[in-house]
């Protein structure tokens, strides 16, 4: 466990998250339940905002990734910690609309962005938006010239650094379906497609080069290959940025193949890429770009926690042991996707020796409804209650209702107080929209 004050065992042996026993958490509002450390995810977007302060002078933004999760209340605190928010549908927007956030403090993403979108983006004054296609130029342009405004934008731009993490994550590539490529003239040839723009101001470029990265010279490489070709940019079209954004990805713990960092890691890669981008400005000639960099899994990835409550337990001799709980893939799906690993534990019996391997299995009816595989254990036994660490990230954001189970409801934890950030389904959750035609009645 990468263990900090607010996550520790307690003198009873039990997992304590945010001052509070994992035991009464799920005595108190039920299994499984998604469970935020609300210091944690406080200390992360501080530490990554104060470099930004200290570093570069504080020209610069933190902007939260909210696919990484998103609600009210994670947009309340980003507000509270004077950061931005970047955010990649409608339903982000709305979300961090409804929660109060400072929409000039949003940056929105997306490569095929709906025409609904960038008109609510552009009634709300989000304040700049990143273009990824030449139909969402022309798009955006028309609807600004209806609206008779002018919108700031940024370019995503493929600077052709391949991070190394699951193919499946990867978004830099010249391949990917995100952004224009720096080696093939693409981006080049849209940066003159959107400065012909009368609507649409142009501001710098977006980079993202992957996820869970370790290497800080990955984005170091990122940096100086983006202002290279933003100084090639000034020479060949008059056009220099003001505003560079390089995107988030820096990795966190999942499980002892993970380095176990603290905020003070996380702000040092941003210290290593600042300097990087210091001496490739001074080394070009550049005017200092205003920074924004978008942490998202790294501010609640390792802040959330899951309990669940173990049900049956099902010993095949000789082959493997698999011990259920009560989710699986319709709430945490990112085994089924990439095998993803995940550090397991009985928080009710934190300080027992771990004697078997086994399989953490879900309830729904799919031979792939798996959590974490070969992971160690004490012997588990039903009524256990099991804590799957490092969840806060892409679990509640990637939730279903599949086989129309319940996504858990999640809660915030500060000194040993709990409150809910999303309430709990019901069944008439579940049916809400459903609608019987009279044909069939």
């Amino acid at each position: 466990m990468n263990e900090r004050a607010t996550l520790k065992i307690n003198e009873k042996g039990h997992l304590e998250i945010g001052g509070m026993d994992a035991v009464e958490i799920a005595e108190k509002f039920g299994t499984p339940v998604y469970v935020f450390d609300e210091a944690h995810i406080r200390n992360m977007m501080r530490a990554y905002r104060d470099v930004i302060d200290n570093d570069y002078d504080g020209f610069g933004l933190v902007l939260y990734a909210s696919k990484a999760f998103s609600c009210k209340a994670i947009y309340s605190i980003a507000n509270q910690e004077s950061i931005g928010v970047d955010v990649v549908s409608g339903g982000e927007l709305y979300t961090a609309v409804k929660a109060g956030f400072p929409t000039e403090k949003i940056y929105m993403h997306g490569n095929n962005k709906l025409v609904s979108e960038l008109e609510f983006a552009l009634d709300c004054k989000v304040g700049t938006i990143v273009v990824d296609s030449y139909r969402e130029a022309d798009i955006l342009d028309k609807l600004c010239k209806e609206r008779n405004l002018k919108q700031n934008v940024l370019i995503r731009i493929n600077p052709g650094v391949e991070a190394h993490t699951h193919a499946f994550v990867q978004t830099a590539r010249t391949d990917s379906k995100f952004g224009f490529s720096v080696s093939d003239g693409s981006a080049e040839d849209i940066i003159k497609y959107v400065l012909s723009k009368k609507n649409l101001v142009l501001e710098g470029y977006h980079c993202h080069i992957g996820s869970q990265i370790f290497e800080k010279q990955s984005f170091v490489l990122a940096a100086n290959k983006v202002l290279d070709f933003a100084s090639d940019i000034k020479n060949k079209l008059g056009f220099e940025l003001t505003k560079l954004n390089m995107g988030g990805g820096f990795g966190i713990w999942y499980n002892d193949e993970d380095p176990k960092l603290k905020p003070e890691d996380h702000a040092d890669y941003l210290k290593t890429l600042i300097a990087a981008i210091k001496n490739k400005i001074k080394e070009h000639n550049l005017k200092k770009p205003y920074l924004l960099i978008e942490p998202g899994r790294s501010i609640v990835g390792e802040a959330g926690i899951t309990l669940y409550s173990v049900g049956a337990v099902k010993d095949i001799a000789g082959i493997k042991k698999y011990v259920a709980v009560d989710g699986g893939m319709f709430e945490n799906p990112r085994y089924a996707l990439y095998q993803s690993k995940y550090t397991v534990m009985l928080a009710n019996r934190a300080t027992e020796e771990c004697t078997e391997k086994v399989s953490v299995a879900g309830k729904c009816c799919e031979s792939g409804d798996l959590i974490a595989v070969d992971v160690p254990l004490p012997k588990a036994e039903s009524g256990d209650i099991m804590a799957v660490l490092s969840t806060g990230a892409y679990n509640y954001s990637m939730a279903s209702n599949y086989n129309r189970n319940f996504i858990p409801p999640a809660i915030l934890v500060e000194n040993g107080k709990a409150d809910y950030i999303i309430k709990p389904q019901t069944f008439e959750d579940i049916v809400r929209n459903d609608v019987t035609p009279d044909r069939l009645k």
